[in-house]
């Protein structure tokens, strides 16, 4: 009987010490929708696979995304002619010196000659001070896509470089009246591209993920997100090895069920 008992005391405990590291995070952090924590200004989502945006390669069912359908005024990067957008923040996270910072993206627009919507990603500190402007995405007439016009050179090493547009009007729902429409030469959309970008200094940051209209309200654009991974591991997941809070509680259980057991056995 107090061997039944030990035994299933010692698997309790072991299964509460399994939990506690949890294996390493697929790139699935919009699975469930945009994160807890997260910050949406404008129109933010996520979508399964949707016209002529697919799923992100290694990513999750669902990728996260910004519009300018649905945005809202005075969002952007104050180059002058923005009228409507949207801008998604993430919570913060941790990273050491040294660690390789990778995400995918895919700049979608139905935009084109002169007006030059635009897309940007950008690594802050936590006190939302700019560490790296990653890329900047812009709608162009004539060849690639990033850097754009007016925005600052990436910081990131993008594959393919340049990030060059598949030309035509993309079909995408976040595009809202624009999913298949094309005002002029330039829409159409990069598919998935590879942004990575080495963390200078160790500390905690945040990402953000911006889109906006140019000139006039028209011919909507948008920017898909997926695959993040800081040091090869989900930076928005708890860290392997360290404690997740729900698991405390079950080893506290698993323990103390497994030296009662033992004290019963060394008094019978």
């Amino acid at each position: 009987m107090f061997r039944s008992i030990c035994k299933l005391s010692g698997s309790v405990a072991l299964l509460g010490l399994v939990s506690l590291f949890p294996m390493h995070a697929s790139a699935s952090l919009f699975d469930a929708g945009i994160p807890a924590g997260w910050t949406c200004v404008g129109s933010c989502g996520t979508s399964g696979a949707d016209g002529d945006v697919t799923l992100a390669p290694g990513g999750g069912s669902q990728y996260g995304w910004v519009s300018t359908s649905q945005g809202v005024t005075g969002v952007g990067l104050g180059l002058g002619s923005e009228t409507s957008g949207s801008v998604l923040t993430s919570t913060a996270f941790g990273a050491q010196a040294g660690d390789e910072l990778e995400f995918l993206f895919n700049y979608v627009t139905s935009d084109g000659a002169g007006f030059s919507d635009y897309a940007w990603a950008r690594l802050l500190d936590d006190t939302m001070n700019e560490v790296a402007f990653l890329f900047g995405a812009r709608t162009t007439p004539a060849g690639d896509t990033v850097p754009g016009d007016g925005l600052p050179l990436p910081d990131a090493t993008l594959d393919p470089t340049g990030a060059p547009i598949i030309p035509g009007g993309p079909a995408w729902s976040p595009l809202g009246g624009s999913s298949g429409s094309c005002y002029a030469a330039g829409c159409g959309y990069t598919d998935w591209v590879n942004a990575t970008y080495t963390v200078a200094t160790s500390g905690n940051y945040i990402l953000e993920f911006g889109v906006v209209n140019w000139i006039d309200f028209a011919f909507q654009s948008g920017l898909a997100i997926d695959g993040f991974l800081v040091a090869g591991d989900d930076p928005f997941q708890p860290p392997v090895g360290v404690p997740v809070p729900a698991t405390l509680g079950l080893m506290g259980i698993g323990l103390l069920a497994l030296g009662v057991g033992l004290r019963r056995r060394r008094l019978v």
